[in-house]
């Protein structure tokens, strides 16, 4: 998926193009991508396509089309002080982007099945907290990362504000995943080839 844009020379570019093609639609949305560069997140010898609108996997990494993280942003519609449970976190690019949304009286939790993603993932939020000059002009809910199976979530976890699953979900999960949303909560998750937002 993904391609949905024309590339970009920079993350700002990227941004422009996603904004005009209408997937980024608020300002929330927008200056949480524009905080983040997508670049940083990938391995030094694929940074080249970091600004093409597509899905990049390496191994156990990967990263969605830019379009798609912004279908997803939108759909979440997300509020200071929320809280969010990513499904597959992955880099952790999302959840990053999300934290600068949610502030510091917010929720981020992500599950990720590959130890070696989650040590990628805490290796990528460090040198963002680090080095990032935008990291200063957000109060962030710093994402928290553990390695787990989300399709074995005790039933008595915690429930989200709003949930994201990042990885294809079969029909007969989409119960499942309600669960783990408090009511009037958001699930935004691809299924049947499509990313679906479920209330």
């Amino acid at each position: 998926m993904g391609g949905a844009v024309s590339a970009g020379e920079d993350n700002d570019e990227l941004i422009d193009n996603l904004k005009e093609a209408q997937y980024i639609r608020t300002e929330l949305v927008e200056q949480a991508f524009r905080a983040i560069d997508r670049a940083d997140y990938y391995l030094e010898e694929f940074k080249d396509n970091a600004y093409k609108d597509l899905a990049w996997k390496h191994g156990n990494i990967h990263l969605s089309a830019p379009c798609i993280y912004s279908e997803v942003m939108e759909a979440l519609d997300l509020q200071p002080g929320l809280s969010f449970l990513n499904l597959g976190s992955g880099t952790g690019y999302l959840s990053s982007m999300v934290g600068l949304i949610l502030g510091p009286f917010g929720v981020n939790h992500g599950v990720e099945l590959h130890s070696d993603v989650i040590e990628y993932a805490k290796q990528k939020l460090d040198f963002f907290i680090k080095t990032s000059d935008s990291f200063d002009k957000f109060e962030f809910c710093e994402p928290s990362f553990v390695t787990g199976n989300c399709l074995e979530i005790s039933p008595d976890c915690t429930q989200y504000d709003r949930v994201y699953c990042g990885a294809g979900v079969q029909k007969e999960h989409e119960d499942y995943m309600k669960n783990l949303l408090k009511v009037g909560g958001i699930l935004v998750m691809p299924l049947e080839e499509k990313v679906q937002s479920l209330s």
